[in-house]
């Protein structure tokens, strides 16, 4: 199936130069985007092992936490310890802002400080402070699956993206440019072949009549 050429394009010397010009610049852009795609792909993997890693920490903890938190209601009774929890439950501030990765913005959380615990220690029992230890470094842990699930997503699109543009650039526009290189050579080798052609018959013309 033979390359469309790019429509407007007249058959000068000219339009060959600008045309060869923008092909070499549309094959670097392809080179730069491959490597981003090659990098961005590399960092998305980078990521996702990551996130297995903290996914894993963060069912660990959980899982503590909730061992912890049966073993006080064990032992306070279940009532004591949802009245202990009312009293320490608190809003913990998450400051989001953002880095790069690869040239692209992905999210960083950053949980605030944990609120003084407003009860005596003395009115409690061990397994009731654990369980807030565990439930707090949950939260942490939940904290940073967050910011890289955010992050696997964000790159996600972006590779995306970056493919559509090398796609485009290897399989619609360079082939696009190298048909119409191609079609403004054959035109011009068509004129030359014509203009010597009709030189050749101007001479032998000239020639008939000078004898």
């Amino acid at each position: 199936m033979a390359k469309k050429v790019l429509e407007g394009v007249k058959p000068t010397r000219m339009e060959l130069l600008q045309m060869r010009k923008r092909k070499a610049l549309a094959m670097k852009g392809h080179q730069l985007l491959s490597e981003k795609r090659d990098a961005l792909v590399s960092s998305f993997f980078d990521l996702i092992r990551k996130r297995k890693e903290k996914r894993e920490e963060a069912e660990g903890i959980i899982n503590e936490a909730f061992k912890t938190l049966a073993r006080a209601e064990m032992v306070m009774g279940e009532e004591k310890v949802r009245q202990m929890a009312d009293k320490i439950s608190k809003e913990r501030e998450i400051k989001v802002s953002k880095k790069n990765v690869m040239g692209v913005t992905t999210p960083q959380f950053e949980i605030g400080e944990a609120m003084p615990l407003s009860y005596s220690v003395f009115s409690t029992f061990s397994e009731f402070d654990e369980s807030v230890r565990k439930a707090r470094e949950a939260l942490n842990k939940i904290v940073e699956l967050a910011e890289a699930e955010g992050s696997i997503q964000m790159l996600g699109r972006e590779i995306e993206k970056t493919k559509r543009r090398v796609n485009a650039l290897e399989y619609i526009f360079i082939p696009r440019l190298v048909a119409t290189i191609s079609y403004i050579e054959r035109q011009l080798e068509e004129r030359e072949r014509e203009d010597f052609f009709r030189r050749k018959r101007i001479k032998a013309l000239l020639e008939q009549h000078e004898a």
